[in-house]
């Protein structure tokens, strides 16, 4: 899911649990995680489509910020 539908749909009241996880292909990097009803999960995307990451957790807490979010879980 990219910036723009995150910040429509969280506008349109629609929630998600957020998770903040360890890049899978590099553990020192940070992706984000949603999980929505009925099973179904995205990940934060850029324009490409391409999972996006964070090298610095304060750098993804405020994007996170910027997309409305106030809470997210962390998993190390």
């Amino acid at each position: 899911m990219n910036r723009k539908d995150v910040k429509s749909k969280h506008a349109e009241g629609v929630t998600f649990d957020t998770h903040l996880i360890a890049n899978p292909t590099n553990p020192k990097e940070w992706i984000v995680f949603f999980k929505k009803d009925a099973g179904r999960s995205y990940f934060l995307v850029d324009d490409n489509e391409e999972v996006e990451s964070f090298g610095h957790l304060d750098d993804l807490i405020a994007e996170l910020r910027d997309l409305g979010l106030k809470t997210a879980e962390i998993h190390f």
